[in-house]
């Protein structure tokens, strides 16, 4: 508002699409209402960012931090997790720790009012307090995540020690609660509690910024989640300032895409073709890797529901004929596909999904309900919760080995797109619409957010 402030802010995410777009949409927020944003990050991603609205162009520097040269194990181009195998994910991580000093240099010659990071920068906290910098933590998870992942402990690190220990809700939720973790889910989520070649583990890291910052800012809201937002004070003790859920627009994201206009001519003239609510839309996200087992059941599950679907997928192991037998009912398209488009196109009816929480977030703005089939870090958690609130169904997975089958894939489709039985998750995935798209209320939420930040802009001075 005029006579307020205007603040100047360092935006430094990870380097996964999945976190740089919602920081991207937090700048754009933050943006709007007069601050100037420097968001930071390598260049190639920087190039690969959707483009900003020429009206909140002046507000928002990009700031191109090359990663180290000759990184090891890491191709030449490979800046984001998307450009790897899971795999390889470790060496990114290494190469991003080596972005401390430019990104100290960077502070230091900038003198931002705050700096907002991402769980992964654990070096960060004592580079931001020699400068008197003031940090930020805004987790892209919702605060469920953050709440299981890292407890009351004094210092970095876990206080649940083995996959069993997952698989109950920890002591500290004293509130009734979703189920935690399936087994196989657990066994998964331990591999982010073990160091791996960049010498810490993911939960370290988190544990770090969350020791270090000064406020934690989930992507949440009170309507959903007052009761882990309450508990995150109570752990940690500092303040918690939910952000708000940040719902894209299509339009903002309209040009995504090298051949974003020619790919939607072609996706839109096919999904015209099909009845309203008629279409499964299936995307499993940039980041998530699944086995050639489990595309094969997802497929042939596909095929046997007889529902028309779209599937965004780029790994090429389908099984043989598959395409064929499905021509007209079914697109595999195997490029960069507009995923906000599309989920507010409206032949579409169902999402089938990872349930991760930025694809969560731009389905339910849409009521569209969802068939969730969760496969890494903190999707079983957000599955669990969405089960409950009756907003779609999980795929009946095996508890230990989290296998499943295609018959059970076609019956949840069924179930939730087309059937009288799935009409209640219909129903309240429409509901809910109200509550994720509504951009006035998650707009008061960054206004919240931009207030703490004005009046404690100072307190490492």
């Amino acid at each position: 508002m005029a006579g307020e402030r205007k603040l100047h802010m360092v935006m430094f995410p990870w380097l996964a699409f999945g976190h740089m777009i919602p920081f991207l949409e937090l700048s754009k927020s933050l943006a709007k209402k007069g601050h100037h944003v420097s968001f930071v990050s390598t260049p190639r991603n920087i190039e690969r960012l959707p483009k900003i609205p020429q009206n909140l162009a002046p507000l928002i520097d990009f700031v191109k931090l090359p990663l180290p040269a000759g990184a090891e194990n890491l191709p030449p181009d490979a800046e984001a997790t998307s450009d790897l195998h899971y795999d390889k994910v470790q060496f990114l991580k290494k190469a991003y720790d080596g972005l401390s000093g430019p990104l100290a240099e960077f502070l230091e010659s900038s003198s931002p009012d705050w700096i907002v990071c991402d769980f992964s920068s654990h070096w960060l906290p004592p580079i931001a307090a020699k400068l008197g910098i003031p940090q930020a933590f805004f987790s892209i998870y919702p605060s469920r995540t953050l709440s299981f992942a890292v407890g009351p402990s004094d210092g970095p690190g876990t206080d649940l020690k083995c996959p069993e220990d997952f698989t109950d809700v920890p002591e500290w939720i004293t509130f009734p609660t979703s189920p935690a973790f399936r087994l196989h889910e657990a066994k998964k989520f331990m591999i982010i509690a073990q160091e791996n070649i960049s010498g810490v583990s993911d939960v370290f890291r988190m544990a770090s910024t969350l020791k270090g910052c000064d406020v934690i800012a989930p992507r949440s809201c009170l309507e959903l989640e007052d009761d882990y937002i309450n508990l995150l004070k109570e752990i940690h003790g500092k303040p918690v300032v939910p952000i708000g859920l940040l719902p894209p627009s299509v339009e903002d994201y309209a040009d995504c895409g090298s051949d974003s206009d020619d790919s939607w001519q072609v996706i839109s003239r096919w999904l015209d073709k099909h009845g309203k609510r008629s279409v499964v839309y299936i995307a499993f996200g940039s980041e998530s890797t699944q086995s050639r087992e489990e595309l094969s059941e997802v497929a042939l599950g596909l095929e046997l529901s007889g529902l028309p679907f779209f599937w965004a997928l780029k790994n090429p192991e389908l099984p043989e004929g598959f395409e064929d037998r499905t021509n007209g009912r079914g697109l595999v398209w195997r490029s960069w596909a507009p995923q906000l488009r599309i989920l507010s196109h409206e032949s579409v009816g169902g999402f089938l999904t990872h349930s991760g929480w930025s694809s969560v977030i731009e389905a339910l703005q849409f009521g569209l309900p969802l068939i969730i089939l969760p496969f890494f870090v903190d999707q079983g958690l957000i599955a669990r919760d969405l089960a409950d609130r009756r907003v779609g169904i999980e795929v009946p997975r095996d508890e230990e080995d989290g296998s499943f089958t295609r018959d059970s894939v076609a019956e949840s489709l069924r179930l939730v797109v087309v059937e009288e039985g799935g009409r209640p998750y219909r129903e309240k995935a429409k509901e809910m619409s109200t509550l994720f798209g509504d951009r006035s209320l998650h707009d008061q939420y960054v206004d919240k957010f931009a207030e703490h930040l004005t009046n404690n802009c100072n307190i490492k001075k």
